[in-house]
């Protein structure tokens, strides 16, 4: 992926998406270059129809005739090969623009969510870069290049005479008009529709990923309901947007055909009156459609030109919002200390703080067991920790640096992370626990999945370690699939190991790999962080971590934390019975 270079001193600096269409200035000058070749070009109608009439039929000449025509027709076919190959420079301006942002718009598509939090825009980034490069690549573009070329056309006609010139002008002032009145009504239509079809695809995705719940628990009906309704708005919408610019473009058509006529009528008063030859009647009519054609164009794509420009601000915002890192120094692996200093962390897009004030220190070969009530910011911890969060306050260390003098590339290598809702991605079992490295090592693949016990799993199966997981991971077991992540996530012995919630799907054979893949951990010398709500999960650690309410409640050896948390009341005293003659008996 091309990163955008660094602007020069003393200059404005472009955005990615302009540095981008700037890396394609040259294929647009050429693009300029054969629209003033064609728009030259288009001439030839107009002057051949001129010549017939004012040269070929008063003398009769055929000679004279074939010799037109056969001009034309060269002129003809140099045209439309011109006009095939500027439209497709303008495709391949389109691929190589989507080319240079794909890459960097998936980033942000993946970061957004990190940053703000359910108020995303999903995948709109990737619906506007395809509209972008939708319009680059339809005539609309052709369109705008001919454009400018309006005001040789109209020369030419008050060349013929100036009421024709008139004629023609007047029609393009309100063809004009039209162009901008499309533009004005359908901005807003246009606005909501992108709206209503973000909360479309939302709630479809959604129902879709949850089907089993719909179904199960009667929620199918009410959800199509609102789906309905939410459909009903979009097609609201787009129709408003449609039927305005297809209106404008009808009314455009027709005001075009008219003004041809209008030419026409203009030109036969002229020959009338002495003041034009029939020539003139038939190349001005011609020539006024011509200037007028690109007008006429532009508001047949207005709609995918108006797309286009919603989606290039919205891009632009969306890049300036998350815009590229340098790459830092690269620092050696970690292996000594893991360092959280007063770290208070907020969920993205929210304002409460759901950690406070969290210091603790892990060395080599320690694991730690994180405890506490449901809501008291475990797990919001563990994404500060592995980087998915950054603190609002304070800071995460490996051997003393700060998580963010890596780069997320090279601190994914030194950590494991198994979140509480696992998900596993289309591919084979091996991609998925090589973290799709390409050309992964197959012994690392399958030391990590002996490291997490799965390895005798996935080896009954039918294709072993290439078994396609399916979509989501659908076509394994929530234990199953729990599993495999674990065994991602020890994928390449990374430093820290942190696992949320890791046995919330497993039977007991899984609470023992478990146990025994976080003491192999801290035995080659890893850190490992475990959340866990039971006992089971924490066994082979030896500290202890006791949250509540975002704040660090106890730190400290697993035994001394958990006798002061699990404090239990003393044993009663033995019941006493009393005897007929007075005596207790216990």
């Amino acid at each position: 992926m091309q990163r955008p270079q660094r602007p020069v001193p003393g200059t404005t600096p472009r955005s990615e998406l302009g540095e981008a269409l700037h890396s394609c200035r040259n294929a647009f000058v050429g693009v300029g270059v054969m629209s003033l070749m064609i728009n030259i070009l288009y001439l030839t109608g107009s002057f051949f129809m001129l010549e017939i009439y004012d040269r070929v039929l008063p003398s009769r000449s055929v000679p004279t005739l074939v010799g037109l025509v056969i001009l034309a027709g060269g002129l003809y076919i140099a045209q439309g090969f011109l006009d095939v190959i500027r439209s497709r420079i303008l495709v391949r301006i389109g691929s190589s623009l989507d080319e240079s942002l794909s890459e960097r718009v998936y980033e942000t598509v993946v970061k957004l969510p990190l940053v703000g939090g359910g108020k995303g825009e999903g995948l709109q980034p990737l619906r506007d870069l395809d509209s972008v490069r939708s319009f680059l690549s339809s005539a609309g573009p052709g369109a705008l290049f001919d454009l400018p070329w309006l005001p040789l056309y109209l020369g030419i006609c008050f060349l013929f005479h100036p009421l024709i010139g008139v004629t023609a002008l007047i029609g393009a002032l309100i063809l004009v008009g039209l162009t901008i009145a499309t533009e004005i009504m359908t901005r807003l239509p246009a606005q909501r529709s992108t709206g209503y079809a973000a909360r479309r695809n939302d709630l479809a995705t959604s129902s879709r990923r949850n089907a089993e719940v719909l179904v199960a628990m009667g929620m199918a009906g009410r959800m199509a309901k609102r789906w309905n309704e939410t459909n009903r708005d979009y097609m609201d919408s787009q129709q408003r947007a449609s039927d305005v610019a297809g209106g404008l473009g009808g009314t455009a058509k027709v005001l075009r055909m008219f003004l041809q006529s209008a030419v026409l009528a203009v030109g036969a008063w002229l020959v009338i009156n002495q003041q034009a030859t029939a020539g003139i009647i038939i190349a001005g009519s011609i020539l006024s459609a011509r200037a007028l054609a690109p007008v006429d164009l532009a508001i047949a794509h207005w709609k995918g030109f108006v797309a286009a420009c919603q989606g290039w601000q919205r891009l632009n915002k969306l890049l300036a919002r998350l815009p590229v890192r340098d790459e830092p120094t690269l620092l050696d692996a970690p292996v000594k200390k893991l360092s959280v200093e007063a770290v208070s962390v907020v969920p993205p897009g929210d304002q409460r703080i759901v950690a406070q004030d969290v210091s603790f220190a892990l060395e080599a070969g320690n694991g730690l067991g994180i405890i506490g009530p449901s809501g008291s910011g475990k797990s919001s911890l563990l994404r500060s920790l592995v980087g998915v969060w950054r603190p609002v306050r304070g800071n995460v260390r490996f051997d003393g640096a700060a998580l963010d003098q890596w780069s997320p590339d090279v601190l994914g290598k030194h950590i494991g992370y198994l979140p509480q809702d696992v998900e596993l991605f289309a591919g084979t079992i091996a991609q998925n626990i090589s973290r799709f490295v390409p050309d992964a090592d197959s012994a690392d693949i399958i030391a990590a999945a002996r490291e997490a016990g799965v390895h005798d799993m996935i080896v009954r199966m039918r294709e072993g370690y290439d078994t396609q997981v399916g979509d989501h991971g659908s076509v394994l077991s929530a234990g199953q699939a729990q599993r495999v992540a674990l065994a991602r996530a020890l994928y390449g012995n990374p430093f820290l190991v942190v696992l949320d919630e890791p046995n919330s799907n497993l039977d007991t054979e899984g609470d023992e790999a478990l146990t025994r893949a976080i003491q192999s951990v801290r035995a080659r010398g890893g850190i490992v962080i475990v959340v866990a709500h039971r006992p089971v999960g924490i066994e082979a650690v030896d500290m202890v971590l006791f949250m509540r309410d975002g704040r660090v409640q106890a730190f400290g050896p697993k035994e001394q934390v958990l006798s002061q948390v699990l404090q239990r009341p003393a044993a009663p005293a033995p019941i006493k019975i009393v005897s007929e003659g007075g005596v207790a008996k216990s």
